[in-house]
């Protein structure tokens, strides 16, 4: 028998065998001070990963880790081909059957917010999301559908979609919600509808999410949001739990029409904000007169920690995005995130 001769192959070069981003990725690691805010981004992720490996994280941690980011990277890849359409996140009860009357109203309302621009990101179910769905039509809807063992396939309109993301994780798929979206509506629903509504509250509320609408929906002759609202009124409000006036951060309606309505109109001047070096920087879509400042800081003075309110006279300070975009600076107490509302309010009335 004649024994075949194992053919000894020479010692791989380093790296020889990975592809340009790999290589990439290793020699921004070796970096003690990588150029650019994205590098730098890339080599405090690659740090992260190293001191997890050093960490001894067990296989369930692991798991965890990995299939969020897997998640993340995946929804945030297919929202990016969408970047300049707006998005409504629309929530409500999967068991909602389709001759009821909140369904009709919530497939009138995805057909009214489609006829304004808007596309509709829904949990991709039955129900509110399949009939809010129905109304925006395929074209216009994503489905962030969690895996569930009951209740939560996907509905006829999204299921064969590309625009259909599936998440292990409620905390990344609540997320992606927030993320990609620049409303929030709430159509009578159950746990879910409460958890995802209540968090949306929460984050514009206390200014970890930029100022959006929040709008709640229910057919005419419902009390199901009244109720709610009442509750909240006569526990949170008059205990003094929620600061007066937080619930104005929310709007009922009972109209898909004027409910589409006070969504865009949210949006008719306000285009933007964030926090600019210690101040608040508000971008508008048209430019205010010298009137309409001087009555904005009479009238909103109590959001001051100091001085007034005053435009950025150097686009540049903010960024060159949208040069003609009118801004507006003041030094934000950070208080009454309802009053900052308001204040959006008053800019679209201009």
């Amino acid at each position: 028998m004649v024994t075949k001769k194992t053919k000894t192959l020479p010692p791989a070069r380093p790296h020889e065998h990975l592809d340009e981003v790999q290589t990439w990725l290793i020699d921004v690691m070796k970096r003690e001070h990588p150029h650019g805010t994205e590098e730098r981004l890339y080599h405090d992720l690659l740090h992260s990963i190293e001191r997890i490996k050093q960490g001894k994280f067990d296989t369930v941690e692991l798991r965890l880790i990995n299939t969020a980011l897997r998640e993340l990277r995946y929804s945030i890849s297919i929202f990016k081909e969408f970047l300049d359409a707006p998005k409504a996140a629309v929530f409500g009860s999967a068991r909602t059957p389709s001759d009821h009357a909140d369904y009709k109203i919530a497939k009138r309302f995805g057909a009214e917010l489609s006829k304004r621009g808007w596309m509709t990101i829904t949990g991709g179910a039955s129900g509110i999301m399949e009939a809010a769905m129905v109304g925006a039509g395929a074209k216009n809807s994503f489905g962030l559908n969690i895996r569930l063992p009951f209740e939560q396939d996907a509905n006829f309109i999204i299921k064969s979609n590309r625009k259909l993301m599936n998440f292990k994780y409620f905390f990344t798929r609540k997320l992606m919600f927030l993320k990609e979206s620049a409303a929030t509506v709430l159509f009578p629903g159950g746990f879910g509808t409460f958890d995802e509504g209540f968090e949306s509250l929460t984050l514009v509320q206390t200014g970890k999410a930029r100022p959006r609408p929040i709008v709640l929906i229910d057919h005419p002759g419902s009390d199901y949001w009244a109720i709610l609202i009442d509750a909240l009124k006569r526990t949170l409000e008059r205990d003094r739990l929620i600061t007066p006036g937080d619930l104005s951060l929310m709007r009922h309606y009972q109209d898909p029409e004027a409910a589409a309505e006070e969504i865009v109109r949210f949006y008719s001047n306000y285009h933007s904000s964030r926090f600019f070096d210690d101040r608040y920087l508000l971008r508008l879509k048209k430019p205010i007169t010298a009137g309409q400042l001087k009555l904005i800081n009479r009238d909103f003075k109590d959001l001051l920690a100091s001085g007034h309110f005053m435009r950025l006279k150097n686009v540049k300070d903010d960024d060159e995005k949208d040069p003609a975009l009118e801004r507006i600076v003041f030094d934000f107490n950070r208080a009454g995130y309802f009053r900052l509302r308001a204040l959006i309010d008053l800019t679209n009335s201009f």
